[in-house]
């Protein structure tokens, strides 16, 4: 069966002062961000789609809503598809990391998760949740999973037994394909396929570069 692994499209920033005593953050998309969700309709209409799945955290749930209306279909939301920073009670997206917290920036360009994570069970949780996905898709289905750049890139580290959990940088709405066997074998097929949303992508930072895998 295929997967199609996508990461959710621009949130917005999310500060301690915007939430009560004891909230999380969970940001919906911006303007852009719905935008670029758009995008991932024509992006797979050739795809064959068997199942759509979401993270049941606002951003993944907001860039699987228009493919789930093309398709006529309400995605069903797995909490172990969740971001490892899905307690935090701050959200910054990516472009902004350099200049609001360097130190998280600098990290996770040296691909690592923050230091009060388990990565350990971190992606055991991601690895369970998706496989569970690849086992209720048989033969030649498909399945699309909407979710986080550290859970796509954690399942890839799994996958190609990469020891950094954050090696790829993945852009917003960005489309990674696996195949996986029947007999166990998972091959990789692309990683970042992001032609759909490119002219999006380059109005997040000004200059259209891949952004670096982060806690989205």
């Amino acid at each position: 069966m295929q997967l199609i692994l996508v990461r959710h499209a621009l949130p917005h920033r999310v500060r301690p002062a915007d939430l009560a005593d004891g909230a999380t953050a969970d940001p919906g998309l911006t303007e852009l961000g719905e935008r670029q969700a758009e995008r991932l309709v024509g992006a797979l209409r050739a795809d064959r789609i068997d199942g759509l799945y979401s993270s049941p955290l606002r951003r993944a749930q907001g860039t699987a809503a228009p493919l789930a209306a093309a398709l006529g279909c309400t995605p069903d939301l797995v909490p172990g598809l969740r971001e490892y920073d899905a307690d935090q009670n701050h959200y910054v997206p990516v472009h902004d990391m350099p200049r609001v917290d360097p130190a998280a920036w600098e990290r996770m360009l040296a691909g690592l998760l923050p230091e009060h994570i388990d990565a350990d069970a971190f992606r055991e949780r991601v690895v369970t949740a998706v496989e569970a996905i690849v086992t209720a898709h048989p033969g030649r289905e498909s399945a699309v999973l909407v979710a986080h750049a550290g859970v796509i890139n954690v399942y890839l580290a799994h996958l190609l037994d990469i020891p950094r959990t954050l090696a790829f940088p993945l852009d917003y709405t960005g489309v990674t394909r696996v195949i996986a066997g029947r007999d166990g074998r998972r091959a990789v097929r692309t990683v970042n396929e992001i032609t759909h949303v490119a002219d999006l992508l380059a109005q997040v930072t000004g200059t259209g570069s891949a952004a670096r895998p982060s806690s989205s």
